[in-house]
């Protein structure tokens, strides 16, 4: 979802602001900007008077706790900058073509954009070419030109057959996998000791309440009542860290297993097979974020890891699909001939 079908979302259902207000575009995208939500609240952002943006090296930052993982805060990101108008034309990322907006030339980077024209029979001809060269000629970049069908085709058959290769892609996520369930061990852990802290001050608590009441405690002590005020904080953080602590790894999703895995690339196939073009489209974008085109027989393709577990776990029923792990997983890189 964009950042406005999640303000629709919102208004449709009656969820209101925190104030009692209507969602806005600018209201929601400064929510899932803003890294008070991984830990680091910024104040002293603004000029007081002008009112115009300070550079960061003047904010300051206190440390809150985190509500969500860094790893889910990047992939917004992420996520955002790729749909961004200013990086992408709003044709680029709501267009029918397949490879519209990921799709470029490895000589120069420029885009590869469609060009259509009628051919000498009188037919129709449709060629992803390099924008570049369509703007400023040969001394821009000498340009590629390749028949949209060809290539199309070309980057579909590699996903189908290596990328979605049950035991390729078992081999290719053993590690990231691994490392997913690392992390989910350290998590449980450290919620472990967080319902134990909040145990521990709940004890305290009820034995210090015992304590009035057989008269052991003086009701008179200035301290007694900083220290109940202490311990009932210390519980009530506790059971809260706990509590969010739980739904960052339930939101990791269920195990990834080898029967899992070739389910999904049985399934990811036939999506990517869809003669109306339904699924496909969205489909590939999850799988590859981006394709260079080399010359007429060579491109490759390019993604990441954390990308594809994220649309692993999305595919097993998952709504919100978090990778888990750092983003210092390396890019998965394939080549592939086009003219096979």
């Amino acid at each position: 979802m964009g950042i406005k079908s999640i303000t629709t979302y919102l208004n449709e259902r009656n969820i209101r602001t925190r104030d009692g207000g209507r969602w806005g575009i600018a209201s929601v995208h400064q929510i899932l900007t803003r890294t008070t939500y991984i830990g680091q609240h910024r104040f002293n952002t603004r000029d007081h008077k002008t009112r115009t943006a300070k550079p960061k090296a003047e904010h300051a930052v206190m440390d809150v706790p985190p509500i969500i993982t860094e790893v889910e805060f990047e992939a917004v990101k992420a996520a955002l900058k790729a749909r961004s108008p200013k990086w992408m034309p709003p044709r680029a990322v709501s267009g029918p073509t397949l490879l519209t907006g990921i799709c470029f030339c490895a000589s120069c980077g420029g885009a590869m954009t469609l060009r259509t024209g009628k051919g000498s029979a009188g037919g129709m001809y449709r060629y992803y070419t390099c924008s570049t060269k369509a703007r400023q000629g040969e001394r821009g970049c000498r340009g590629l030109t390749v028949p949209m069908d060809k290539l199309d085709r070309a980057v579909v058959d590699h996903l189908e057959w290596r990328l979605l290769d049950p035991a390729r892609l078992t081999t290719m996520m053993d590690q990231l996998l691994e490392r997913r369930e690392e992390w989910n061990e350290r998590r449980r852990g450290h919620i472990a000791e967080l319902r134990k802290r909040a145990a521990e001050a709940e004890a305290k608590l009820k034995r210090l309440y015992e304590a009035i009441e057989n008269g052991v405690v003086d009701v008179a002590d200035p301290s007694l009542k900083d220290r109940i005020a202490e311990l009932t904080a210390v519980r009530d953080q506790a059971q809260a860290d706990a509590e969010r602590a739980t739904s960052s790894v339930e939101r990791l999703g269920p195990a990834i297993t080898s029967d899992s895995l070739r389910r999904f690339a049985l399934a990811a196939r036939r999506k990517l097979r869809n003669e109306d073009g339904t699924y496909r489209r969205d489909h590939l974008r999850a799988l590859a974020q981006r394709v260079e085109v080399v010359d007429p027989s060579e491109i490759r393709i390019l993604g990441t890891k954390t990308e594809l577990l994220r649309t692993l776990v999305a595919a097993a029923g998952v709504e919100s699909a978090a990778g888990g792990v750092r983003s210092f997983i390396p890019k998965w890189r394939t080549r592939r001939d086009s003219n096979s």
